[in-house]
């Protein structure tokens, strides 16, 4: 599965620099120099970094091959995505990547299926969105008290849903 970690921006400057929208928890790793990540479209890479820093809030990176802003506005839009696979696990058992969690079923304390986890949503509060049987989007606050067991090796998480929770 491939997961964004960022998207270019504008070009920053006449060398070929571009401003990315980082979208990762941790773009220290992710933008290290000699870094090749992937992108869509596909055919604008893999992009090598050869430099990256902060100005200003930004992060500035420059790639291969990329000498002037002609070059780099020709990057504008692209996804840069990293490989689901490539991410290490989190070390932390009650935290999880989104990708890890997407797929899983849900089934309530006593066992009952729920549905299948078809998305994580972060709106102020990390919200699972479960696939019902019968088609229903239903949203599960991803907290300890509602969601008590996550067992991603099984592919299932438990439910221990307040009243009302689990209906349309």
């Amino acid at each position: 599965m491939q997961l964004v970690v960022g998207r270019i921006r504008r070009p920053h400057g006449i060398r070929g620099d571009v401003s990315v929208e980082v979208r990762t928890d941790d773009p220290d790793l992710r933008f290290v120099v000699g870094s090749a990540l992937s992108t869509d479209p596909a055919d604008n890479g893999p992009l090598t970094i050869t430099s990256s820093r902060w100005h200003s809030g930004s992060l500035l990176v420059t790639f291969a091959g990329i000498d002037d802003r002609t070059a780099a506005e020709q990057l504008r839009g692209t996804w840069l995505v990293v490989d689901s696979a490539e991410l290490a696990p989190t070390g932390d058992p009650d935290e999880f990547h989104d990708h890890e969690l997407t797929g899983l079923a849900a089934v309530t304390v006593d066992g009952d299926p729920v549905g299948v986890v078809a998305e994580v949503r972060h709106h102020g509060q990390d919200l699972l969105v479960i696939k019902s049987s019968a088609g229903d989007e239903l949203l599960v606050p991803f907290v300890a008290a509602i969601v008590p067991e996550v067992d991603v090796a099984a592919g299932r998480l438990v439910i221990d849903p307040p009243p009302g929770l689990l209906e349309p």
